[in-house]
């Protein structure tokens, strides 16, 4: 008979689950011997498929061609956007002279605050088209993971305090090998770690507890994007900091001395 959980493996297979329902399967499979020979073929199918296919690359003709239309794509959109944008202040502008004739014909206050209105209504819509968001993706994708971690039954995977048992659970657990260190006498206490999804990658986090406050320090590998600087988000402080190849990030709603003063710490122990 078919395995219950034979599904649900092979969505973990595809990277298709969540990191709460990847460490159950985990669990499941270290005890399920239908299930790991289930991965176990899965992955000699894959391997045969990578092995086999071969990738033509696209004539050197073809490339500059599709590289050519998206530019022009890209120009055009361009072009219709600031079109819009003009024309959306044109209509306002007028709007606003025919507002304010009433206040004094066609003297100066009329002119001068339809002028006023005109051009600062031009600026908003050329700031809100132009200007992307300040708040980087990841920051709420890391306050997002850290909010549901602190709902019961959601925060640790390995609960330990000891490091030698935090660290090695890890392996195979996420992508990388993150810093753990106990820091009690310092008022940081290592409670545990759990296995997230960051940046599509298999987040490492190490768990800490400073007095009331839950401290999560997330770790992944770093991807060449531009360095990321130390923010609050939603009430939440994200301290962000790279060290070699690792991205880490620690987030909680402690105050921004106590915060920093870990990342002093793991700083020092990597």
């Amino acid at each position: 008979m078919q395995c219950s959980e034979s599904l649900r493996v092979q969505a973990y297979f595809d990277r298709e689950v969540d990191a709460l329902s990847a460490a159950e399967i985990e669990r499941h499979v270290e005890r399920c011997s239908e299930c790991r020979e289930l991965l176990q073929d899965l992955e000699k199918v894959r391997s045969a498929l990578r092995s086999g296919i071969s990738f033509d690359a696209a004539p050197a003709a073809l490339r500059a061609r599709i590289a050519q239309t998206l530019e022009q794509e890209s120009t055009l959109e361009q072009e219709s956007t600031a079109a819009e944008a003009g024309n959306t202040a044109t209509r306002l502008k007028s709007r606003t002279r025919r507002q304010t004739k009433g206040w004094g014909g066609r003297g100066f206050w009329g002119g001068a605050l339809s002028g006023i209105g005109g051009a600062a209504i031009a600026a908003a819509a050329a700031f809100f088209l132009v200007v992307p968001s300040l708040v980087s993706p990841l920051s709420n994708e890391l306050v997002s993971a850290h909010v549901r971690s602190l709902m019961p039954s959601h925060l640790i995977d390995v609960v330990s305090t000891d490091k030698h048992t935090v660290k090695p659970w890890f392996a195979g657990h996420a992508d990388v090998s993150p810093a753990v260190a106990d820091f009690e006498a310092q008022g940081y206490r290592l409670i545990g770690g759990r296995a997230d999804y960051i940046d599509h990658q298999r987040s490492a986090v190490v768990v800490y507890q400073h007095g009331a406050h839950v401290i999560n320090v997330f770790t992944w590998a770093a991807t060449g994007a531009p360095n990321l600087r130390n923010t609050t988000l939603s009430g939440y402080h994200l301290a962000f900091w790279q060290q070699g190849d690792i991205q880490y990030c620690a987030v909680s709603d402690t105050g921004w001395d106590e915060l920093l003063g870990l990342v002093r710490l793991l700083r020092e122990q990597t």
